[in-house]
């Protein structure tokens, strides 16, 4: 009696706590990278399901068909050599799933590294996102502004992410927009990201970093173009313009609210040169050695030729 009310009493606990849960943020996507790791989850789930219901019938099956039985103790099944077609799918059926998981690792994986689908020919918002203990800096070097701590970005629209830390490694992540990605401090490492639809989304730290790791999180409202670009003038004619003296305060341990600015740091506080753009890591770093090898050919042959001429100079006074 005392076992059927302790069950009964853990039946409706359970019931009270997930009646509080909220949806998995992760598969409720509002971007199409979202939507795409969603699809990943959903897919992953269903081969799973598959699987643990097949081995589990299989386990009922089994145990009721050679349960013990009524035979003498001196009984012994007869021999039985192995079954090739029952090898053959042991085998087989888990290298097939192996394979179908990693072509949709693989294909999602580009899409998600990629711009946005149905973005491709729209000019990306450009957000250069940098971490500080224990906070987010948001630069808008097209709109000459700062927010530290929330996101304000307009819907249908490709946004382009470049992320870097002024501290230990970080990872940012908005769930419901896509997936996470890492934030060093001696590189740029490259998000896109897009919003299909208007609305508020969280978003955090997803890599420990320290004892202010768990409020280290930042808001991030989606709106209309429209709606995004009064914002842009309401904070030029209001906010008050970001020093390199409060900049550094701000790169101080401890936590903020959320604060805007006009101009940004970028201008005195310039990102990492290293770039990294996912599968196409190290074009543009090739590049810049490129230039910057040509720039130090180019001087050394101005110095040479100025050289010269100097010495021609001292020659021609000389007689």
């Amino acid at each position: 009696m005392k076992l059927k009310w302790v069950m009964l009493a853990s039946l409706f606990t359970l019931l009270a706590v997930l009646t509080g849960c909220e949806p998995l943020l992760v598969l409720d996507p509002e971007g199409p990278q979202a939507q795409t790791q969603a699809n990943v989850i959903w897919i992953s789930i269903a081969i799973m399901s598959v699987i643990v219901i097949v081995v589990f019938a299989m386990l009922a099956y089994i145990l009721y068909k050679y349960r013990a039985s009524k035979q003498s103790d001196s009984y012994e099944p007869p021999y039985i050599k192995g079954n090739v077609i029952v090898e053959s799918l042991i085998v087989g059926i888990p290298v097939l799933i192996v394979i179908v998981l990693s072509v949709i690792s693989v294909q999602s994986n580009y899409k998600v590294e990629a711009t946005p689908e149905g973005y491709e020919n729209d000019e990306p918002l450009v957000v250069y996102a940098s971490s500080s203990d224990w906070k987010w800096h948001f630069s808008y070097p097209e709109q000459d502004i700062e927010t530290v701590n929330y996101l304000y970005v307009p819907t249908d629209r490709p946004l382009e992410f470049r992320l870097y830390s002024y501290g230990p490694i970080t990872s940012f992540w908005i769930p419901q927009l896509g997936g996470q990605k890492y934030a060093m401090s001696d590189m740029i490492t490259t998000l896109h990201l897009a919003a299909d639809n208007a609305g508020e989304f969280m978003g955090r730290n997803a890599n420990f970093s320290g004892e202010g790791f768990a409020e280290n999180t930042f808001s991030v409202e989606a709106m209309p173009q429209q709606e995004f670009n009064d914002w842009v003038k309401e904070v030029k004619q209001t906010a008050d313009p970001l020093t390199e003296d409060k900049f550094n305060e701000l790169l101080e341990p401890g936590h903020l609210g959320q604060l805007t600015f006009t101009g940004t740091h970028l201008e005195f506080n310039p990102p990492p040169q290293g770039h990294h753009e996912g599968h196409g890591a190290g074009s543009e770093g090739e590049h810049n050695d490129e230039s910057s090898s040509e720039h130090d050919a180019h001087g050394e042959h101005e110095s040479d030729s100025g050289h010269a001429d100097e010495t021609e100079e001292n020659t021609e006074h000389q007689h």
